[in-house]
């Protein structure tokens, strides 16, 4: 920054806006230290639980400027949470203590959330975060970055949360043109809504006002009824600009405002846990959005990230290193198509570690 002229030395420091905002509710996590039932666990380890903040965290580490904003309560978990997302590079300035409403927690088992024998147990209603609404949060804060990131969890937590969503998508915005790409991860989660919600209209209708939106293909058969694969996805949702139909190990497909279709298939994973993978695909895929990638680069970006969170144990998984994403990313298709990704493909410095021969 050049500065000139007498007022120098009393100037601000420059504000420097973050690439992307993240919006969302972050809990406490407890896992048991053993397997079994929540009822049999004598122990449990703590740990941090957010779609919004996981992404807001490995974008960080990857190198971006990333902010998370939300509300904690006034309490031991609050300043637990505060503390372990900014240790990732995060900026946290702009998270709101509520000292009326506690800071949202949660138990898991510790097993593959994908089986029938998969515990989760919520003590997150009338939380901090569920207070989160346009009269209690910075417009301006959110709207501050090149990409705001929202998810379909939000809009679960309340009526308030869900009138700051619709107040935050381009369509509602007054300043829409000037504003942030809006990035929503519809996130569909059965247990938050209830009988007496209609997540199917509310989770559609805010997809159809985003910029770009992800979406699972079972999630959509899910949660909108819709059968038919990714083209009938995408023929529910024509709004978006870039529409991502996630297809678990067979790939991704995205739809641009052109009328184009670009699919990547995902690269074999030796999966360890089969958690956090969402989160981290959003991110890379974001990641590479920044970086102006074309929409495949991003694609595969968004595999390349989410095999990294499926080769560890937890729900936060270290990004690969930027020049060995690219590397990957920039394969030939015959090359990408026989990729095999292990254990350790992220911090091995030998290739040979990092991709797995294929039998």
């Amino acid at each position: 920054m050049t500065v000139t002229g007498p007022a120098a030395p009393h100037s601000a420091p420059e504000v420097v806006a973050p690439d992307v905002v993240a919006l969302g509710e972050s809990m406490v996590t407890f896992v048991p230290t053993v397997p079994g039932r929540l009822a049999d666990v004598p122990s449990f380890e703590r740990g941090i639980g957010g779609a919004e903040s996981n992404l807001a965290c490995v974008l960080a580490a990857a190198g971006h400027r990333a902010r998370w904003v939300s509300r904690v309560g006034a309490d031991g978990f609050g300043d637990h949470l505060v503390e372990a997302i900014g240790a990732y590079g995060v900026d946290v300035s702009h998270v709101r203590r509520d000292p009326a409403r506690p800071t949202g927690i949660y138990f898991r088992t510790a097993g593959d959330r994908a089986t029938d024998a998969h515990e989760v147990a919520y003590y997150r209603a009338g939380s901090a975060a569920s207070a989160m609404s346009p009269a209690t949060m910075d417009l301006d804060t959110l709207r501050a970055g090149r990409i705001l990131h929202l998810s379909g969890i939000t809009a679960a937590l309340s009526e308030d949360c869900l009138t700051l969503l619709r107040t935050l998508m381009p369509a509602a915005a007054a300043a829409a043109a000037a504003g942030p790409l809006v990035s929503f991860d519809v996130n569909h989660r059965p247990g938050l809504w209830g009988a007496a919600k209609d997540d199917a209209r509310v989770l559609l209708d805010l997809a159809r006002h985003a910029d770009l939106v992800f979406v699972g293909e079972d999630e959509a058969e899910d949660a909108f009824g819709i059968t038919g694969g990714p083209d009938a996805v995408r023929a529910a949702l024509p709004e978006p600009d870039l529409l991502v139909v996630k297809r678990g190990a067979d790939g991704a497909v995205a739809y641009d405002r052109d009328g184009g279709r670009h699919f990547e298939p995902a690269p074999r994973v030796d999966v360890v846990a089969a958690v956090g993978a969402g989160d981290a695909f959003a991110a890379g895929f974001l990641s590479a959005t920044l970086r102006g990638l074309p929409v495949a680069g991003r694609l595969r970006h968004g595999h390349l990230w989410a095999a990294a969170a499926l080769t560890v144990p937890g729900d936060l998984a270290a990004p690969p290193r930027r020049d060995h994403a690219d590397r990957l990313a920039g394969l030939d298709a015959a090359a990408w198509g026989t990729l095999h990704l292990g254990p350790g493909w992220t911090t091995t410095p030998d290739e040979a570690a990092e991709e797995v021969p294929t039998p």
